[in-house]
């Protein structure tokens, strides 16, 4: 009883700790609205944990966003895909925030940067100004919220990290208020036999397990008849009170008859090691289902520093004869916590379920370099590029090869290279390395030409195939016409489309001059703001040049009037 109570107060007074060592009255919030939250920090995203906190913005943009603390711009990063457009400023106390998916920034870091867009005659740019060039004011507006980069809707994705190692922590440890009464919601729960000799519920599978609520608020499963060496895991998010969406949850703890066998939150991780999500989650689900299993036990490869606690890597070894009472605690930053609790009996039954690893040829050692010819195409692995041992499916093919599937995840890339000595010149220009996603169409990946060899670096497993691309980018107008009198706009945009390998560049000039073109991949959109300034004429021409990525390229001259 000693030893739970003296458990309970380390785990208490270790989360009190872990929210007492950031400052809270420092910094203030990057927004002046109720902070409702569309994503929380660590969440689970592909290949990676979320850096930040996503920040509703009213499903609009252009809100004014402030700088949380005096400061100076060190780093302004703007991309097609990403943060989109994302803002870097570092403050005396040793932090840095980060503020993305910008739809512009405040007019003087806007002029900043379009000088050096028009200088380098480039949309895409990453500039690294020194300390104090530019500088910002705690509570003054630098930049307006929007939806550049890979968000997909209108957000603030706002960050606090350590200058020194650039680790992110939760920006919620700072003190900013977000509504939450909520607990955290269990989905499903599951159960792993991992040793040879284990058995669960007379299976040698995972197993999925049934729980209900109970009249305290927590949660029981049903029994589980065990033997050997077990582990679980869970689907599970987290809610704030002022939105539906199904966010990461802080915390995870496992107990086993009261002793912490698994505790890992979400208080901070390194970049370094973010890729490793995919040994904290059960992979192979996610590949067929698309849902992130969070496993309590660590698998094989498993480098992450979010644990606090991994008694015999919570792994549980359950003996005949024995019972064991294992609470798994799900737990939210405000204290809000969900609990189920799983009865087992230590109990050999007879197989009824069995679960035969698929076996084929080729078995993969992880720590080794390994290299297959596949007929029309050769795959390298360098050593470490998987997490354990697998038995690895390859295809052969000319044109086509399948390299496993999508329920193996990869840590480093691997390469592909096709034998293309039979096609032409003409054809080598319109063909690429494309990886066939799961109705079969082609998805180009980039492909590297060299004499008679088309290579491709990649961490995806699955089918590839030399694709070829005829057809030329399209370009329109969206909001204007030919000759037409543009005075009162803004902006003018085309529409840029590639039915294929995809945009590669772009470039635009205004009678003779290069302009500075925004793109939204998004939308397809190419948008120049006449707010730039350059036009000294009645009559403009507009020349538009889009290139796709196997070099088929078209060109689109128009014109219109403006004074």
């Amino acid at each position: 009883m000693r030893i739970t109570i003296l458990t309970t107060l380390f785990i208490f007074s270790s989360a009190i700790f872990a929210q007492e060592k950031y400052p809270k009255d420092v910094f203030q919030s990057p927004l002046d609205i109720p902070l409702v939250l569309a994503g929380t920090f660590g969440e689970l995203r592909s290949n990676h944990f979320h850096s930040g906190i996503d920040i509703k913005t009213q499903q609009r943009q252009g809100l004014p966003v402030y700088a949380i603390g005096d400061g100076s711009v060190t780093r302004i990063k703007v991309s097609l895909w990403g943060y989109g457009k994302v803002l870097y400023v570092a403050h005396p106390n040793g932090y840095t925030s980060v503020y993305g998916h910008l739809q512009k920034f405040s007019p003087e870091i806007e002029e900043y940067i379009k000088k050096i867009q028009y200088k380098k005659q480039s949309y895409e740019i990453e500039v690294f100004p020194d300390y104090g060039e530019v500088k910002v004011e705690k509570g003054k507006v630098i930049a307006y919220s929007g939806n550049t980069g890979g968000s997909s809707g209108p957000h603030l994705h706002f960050e606090i990290r350590s200058s020194v190692s650039e680790k992110p922590t939760n920006p919620l440890l700072y003190g900013l208020e977000v509504r939450d009464a909520t607990n955290p919601i269990l989905d499903e729960l599951y159960v792993y036999p991992l040793s040879e000799d284990a058995q669960v519920n007379q299976s040698n599978g995972k197993m999925e397990l049934n729980f209900s609520r109970q009249k305290d608020g927590t949660y029981r499963a049903d029994k589980v008849n065990a033997i050997g060496t077990i582990g679980f895991g869970f689907i599970g998010y987290d809610r704030q009170d002022l939105a539906a969406n199904k966010n990461g949850v802080y915390s995870v703890q496992q107990l086993v008859n009261g002793k912490v066998y698994t505790d890992y939150d979400f208080e901070t991780f390194s970049f370094s090691e973010t890729r490793y999500i995919n040994t904290l989650i059960d992979y192979a689900h996610y590949g067929r289902y698309r849902n992130k299993v969070q496993q309590l036990f660590k698998a094989p490869g498993n480098k992450l520093s979010i644990y606090n606690t991994h008694e015999n890597d919570g792994k549980i070894i359950v003996r005949e004869g024995l019972s064991y009472n294992v609470e798994i605690i799900l737990k939210d930053l405000e204290g809000n916590e969900t609990k189920v609790v799983i009865p087992i009996e230590g109990k050999r039954q007879e197989l009824k379920i069995t679960d035969q690893e698929e076996k084929t040829d080729t078995y993969v050692i992880a720590k080794k370099p390994n290299n297959y010819d596949l007929g029309g195409a050769k795959v390298y692995f360098p050593s470490n590029t998987f997490y354990d041992n697998f038995y690895i499916d390859l295809e052969e093919g000319k044109d086509t090869v399948t390299i496993h599937n999508s329920r193996v995840p990869a840590h480093r890339n691997f390469t592909i290279t096709f034998d293309v000595s039979k096609y032409s010149e003409q054809e080598l220009k319109q063909l690429f390395i494309a990886r066939l996603d799961k109705k079969l169409n082609p998805d180009y990946t980039s492909t590297f030409k060299r004499g008679k060899t088309f290579t491709a670096r990649t961490r995806n497993l699955g089918t590839y195939t030399l694709a070829k691309d005829t057809v030329a980018p399209r370009i329109r107008p969206k909001n204007f016409k030919e000759k037409q009198w543009l005075n009162n706009y803004k902006y003018l945009s085309l529409r840029i489309t590639d039915d294929l390998s995809g945009i590669d560049t772009y470039s635009a000039t205004l009678n003779g001059e290069w302009i500075l073109m925004e793109y939204e991949p998004k939308t397809n959109t190419l948008t120049y703001n006449f707010d730039d300034k350059i036009l000294n004429e009645k009559q403009c021409e507009l020349k538009v040049v889009v290139t796709d990525n196997v070099g088929n390229s078209t060109t689109h001259i128009t014109s219109f009037y403006r004074k």
